[in-house]
This record gives structure tokens, sequence and C-alpha cells, in this order.
């Protein structure tokens, strides 16, 4: 068996030169964590006990881990979430129908590896958008890309970027989103240019991405909603049959919420 390889240069001359790139950090922009490490372990009195391997080793470790952040930052971001949600912060002891069980299954992301979606229901106040965005941070966190969009604003914008030639590109953006969220699903009435558009989004994400889809209707009226029957019946196909169903009952978290932050008059 060949013995590993083991650093050669001197101890004094490797410590030299760890000094020389701590004090000058630019030299090593690209991994600037593995600068920042380094300048902490020169300020650590015992650090000359680990070996040179075992020193490096921790380098690296810093280095993938603060890029992994930059890139979690970096998803969280561009996802644009309304609420700063985490899958670890429901209250399941407030009655609204949610499976805990469920819940935990779906933190794994399988429903995104396997281009599935979610159709969260119930009245409003219930919670229904917070959770999508607590799914939606936890598959960032997963290293998917996720998007928030309220769906009449969607389609409004859909029009504007027909007239200024970004449809292609909107669509192309829309298509590549691992989790898109769509908030407020048969709110507005549909047009029959809405109807188009929603059938081309669906389209170009069946069996490539997952839609997480809010709304107040039971899923049973989202056919009547969206008008016409032949084009309710390819976007439902798209987006219902291959979906998680989650409804949420109860009564409205934020009433709830503002009995509990309400401040009675002292005079």
């Amino acid at each position: 068996m060949v013995p590993p390889l083991r650093c050669q240069i001197p101890r004094t001359t490797r410590r030299s030169t760890l000094n020389l790139v701590a004090n000058n950090p630019a030299w090593v922009f690209p991994c600037a964590g593995m600068a920042n490490a380094l300048t902490e372990q020169l300020q650590m009195p015992d650090i000359e006990e680990l070996a040179f391997e075992e020193r490096l080793g921790l380098l690296v470790d810093r280095e993938a881990t603060e890029r992994e952040n930059r890139r979690l930052t970096s998803r969280l971001r561009r996802a644009k979430l309304k609420h700063n949600a985490a899958l670890e912060d429901i209250d399941y002891r407030h009655p609204r129908g949610l499976d805990k069980s469920l819940i935990q299954s779906l933190a794994a992301c399988p429903w995104v590896k396997d281009h599935l979606n979610i159709l969260l229901t119930g009245p409003t106040g219930v919670g229904k958008t917070w959770l999508a965005c607590a799914l939606a941070q936890k598959a960032c966190r997963e290293g998917h890309t996720a998007m928030y969009l309220r769906l009449p604003r969607l389609l409004q914008e859909m029009a504007i970027a027909k007239g200024d030639g970004r449809y292609p590109k909107l669509l192309s953006t829309l298509a590549k989103t691992d989790v898109l969220i769509l908030d407020d699903w048969g709110l507005a009435n549909l047009t029959a240019e809405h109807r188009r558009d929603l059938l081309e989004i669906l389209e170009d994400r069946h069996g490539a991405s997952s839609t997480l889809a809010t709304s107040q209707l039971p899923i049973e009226k989202w056919h009547d909603i969206i008008g016409d029957p032949t084009l309710a019946d390819a976007i439902l196909d798209r987006l219902v049959h291959n979906a998680y169903k989650i409804n949420l009952k109860g009564g409205s978290m934020r009433k709830r919420k503002a009995k509990l932050t309400r401040t009675t008059p002292t005079e």
C-alpha cells in the first residue's frame, strides 16, 4: 500500500506563507471563506498543535459552508417569498386540520424531486400562503430554486410582457423555476387570454417542475371558475392530478394574532 503523501514544507515556511495569505485576503478572493478561517486560525494560540492537513481540512470545510450559504441567500432573494416562514415554526396545536406526518414527509422535498404539485385550500387567514412560503423556503435550503407570485398580478404581467417583447423570456423563467407559488388562485375571473397564458405556464412545467397553488375555493369549484370547459380540463389535468391536496380549516390566524398583540387602554 502506498503511504499517503505528507507536506514536506518546513513549519516555519508554512507559517510565513499562511501569515502572508491572511494579511492579503484579496489574493484568494475566490476563496474568501478560507481566507477568513485562516485569519481566525492564526489568532488561536494552540493551532500549531494541529497537523497541516487538519488545518487545511478546516479551511476547505469553512469555504464549502460559506459558498453554500451564499448560494442559499441568493436563492431566497430571487424567490421573493411573501413570508419569512419555516416548517420548523409550524404550531400544530392550533386546530387547522394540518397533518403533521404529511408535512414532515414533504419537508424532505420528495415532491420537488418527483415534480409533483401541492394545492393548499381553505378560508382566508388560515395560513395557506405562510405554509406555501415555508415549503418553498425548505426547497431553497435543499438546493432548489423558488418563486412567489400572486396569480392575478402574474396574469397582468404576462399581458404587459406580450407588449414589450418579454413574453418568451418570462415563460422561460417560469419554466426553469423548480418551485413556483401561485397565490390567490381563483380570486379573480379569468379572461380567454388569461386561460391561454395559464395553460402555457403549466404545460411548460408539467412533469418538469413543481407548482404550489393556494386558493380560498375548494378544488371542486376550480373547473367552473376557469370558465372554458375545454381549457379548464387541460389546465387542471396538468395541475391537480399529480398533486398533494391539503385543506386547511379553522378560524383566521390573523384575527387570533391581532387578539394576542392588542394592547388595552390603561385609562
